[in-house]
C-alpha cells in the first residue's frame, strides 16, 4: 500500500502537471494555426528561420541547426527542405566539413521573418503572455528551466547577435 502512495501525484502535483499539458495543448496548435494562415509557416519553421536570421550570413551547419531546435534531425531537414523550395532559405556545402551542409536565411525569408514575428509575438501577446502577471511569468520560467535541466536538455542560448 506505500508503493502505490509514492507511485500517486498528490492534488497539486497532478493540477500542475494537467494545466501545463493542457495549457501546450490549446496554445501551441493556435499559435501554428495563426501564423499558417497569416504567412504560410509552421512554428517549427518559424523556429528555423530566426535561428538562421540570428546567425546572419554565416549560417548554421545543419547538424547545429538540429542541437537547437525543437525536432528531430529529419524533422530539420524536412523543414529546411520546405523552407529551401519556397525560397526561404539556402544550402551549401560547409567549408570545413564536405559531407555537412550551411543553410542561409536568404531576403525573401528575413522579409517574410518579420512579417511571421509580428504575427507570432501578437499570438503570444493575445495568448499566454496577456494571462500571467509579470512576477508570475518570472516564476513560470524558473520552473520550466529547473525542468529542463533537471532533464539534462537546458534551454538552448540565443545565438549571439
Amino acid at each position: 500500500m506505500e508503493q502505490d502512495q509514492r507511485e500517486r501525484l498528490d492534488a497539486l502535483g497532478s493540477r500542475a502537471w494537467r494545466a501545463f499539458l493542457y495549457a501546450h495543448a490549446t496554445v501551441v496548435p493556435t499559435l501554428d494555426q495563426e501564423l499558417a494562415a497569416a504567412v504560410g509557416l509552421s512554428l517549427n519553421q518559424l523556429e528555423i528561420l530566426t535561428w538562421l536570421a540570428q546567425a546572419r550570413r554565416r549560417g548554421v551547419r545543419m547538424s547545429d541547426l538540429a542541437s537547437r531546435v525543437v525536432l528531430s534531425p529529419s524533422g530539420v531537414t524536412r523543414a529546411v527542405d520546405q523552407l529551401e523550395r519556397r525560397g526561404l532559405v539556402e544550402r551549401c556545402v560547409f567549408e570545413g566539413d564536405k559531407r555537412g551542409s550551411l543553410a542561409t536565411l536568404t531576403a525573401e525569408g528575413r522579409s517574410l521573418l518579420r512579417k511571421a514575428t509580428n504575427v507570432h509575438v501578437r499570438g503570444l501577446r493575445e495568448h499566454f503572455l496577456d494571462h500571467v502577471r509579470p512576477t508570475e511569468l518570472e516564476q513560470l520560467a524558473t520552473v520550466l528551466e529547473a525542468v529542463l535541466a533537471g532533464e539534462g536538455s537546458p534551454l538552448p542560448p540565443l545565438p549571439a547577435r
